[in-house]
């Protein structure tokens, strides 16, 4: 880890006391994991500490860790399945932070940042969409890239591939209907399909 980086690791954490579960460097930035009860505590101090100076927020993204691992050695991972990750940026002091919370796996919730910051709201509207993630206390917690009869969340690795209802314009109910898929499931395993004349080297 950097100096800078080390730096603002011992002042985050000293500032957050036992909040802080974690703090890690990854691609050059810090991550900070956060106990979930703690994390508005944690942002409001990552915004109005001068020496952090955290006035921006990024992005807030959903992860769903339900086969994460699954490929390596040591196979799945331990812990909770579901995650947010909060990225800020401090244009004052130059320095990007993520910060993770683990969320319960039945019920994934978590406290909204938008009384921090307001850019909060599209992102976490994002993750309630696709993750199922609830953020209490949001002012409009509703779907956003989703039709509003949506059932299920796109995100989440349990999701069928091939989704769950298709959708069409019904002519002579001039409307759209919602049917249970007609597709075959595919396998995604790469294949190489070789045609009549093709050249062999």
């Amino acid at each position: 880890m950097t100096d800078s980086l080390q730096h603002l690791a011992a002042h985050a954490t000293e500032k957050f006391g036992d909040a802080v579960l974690a703090a890690r460097e990854h691609v050059g930035e810090l991550t900070l994991e956060i106990k979930r009860e703690e994390l508005l505590r944690a942002c409001r101090i990552l915004r109005d500490d001068p020496e952090l100076a955290f006035e921006q927020l990024m992005d807030v993204c959903g992860v769903d860790y339900l086969e994460y691992g699954m490929e390596s050695p040591e196979g799945r991972r331990e812990g909770p399945r579901f995650a947010v990750v909060y990225h800020l940026l401090s244009l004052k002091r130059n320095h990007r932070l993520r910060l993770c919370v683990f969320l319960d796996d039945e019920m994934p919730r978590v406290d909204s940042a938008v009384s921090i910051w307001s850019s909060a709201g599209w992102y976490e509207r994002e993750a309630f969409d696709l993750f199922g993630i609830v953020f209490e206390g949001h002012p409009d917690l509703r779907r956003l890239l989703t039709d509003y009869g949506f059932i299920g969340h796109p995100f989440r690795k349990d999701f069928p591939l091939i989704g769950q209802v298709e959708m069409r314009y019904d002519a002579a109910k001039q409307r759209v209907v919602y049917e249970p898929v007609s597709i075959e499931p595919r396998v995604l395993v790469p294949r190489l399909i070789r045609g009549e004349g093709f050249a062999r080297g």
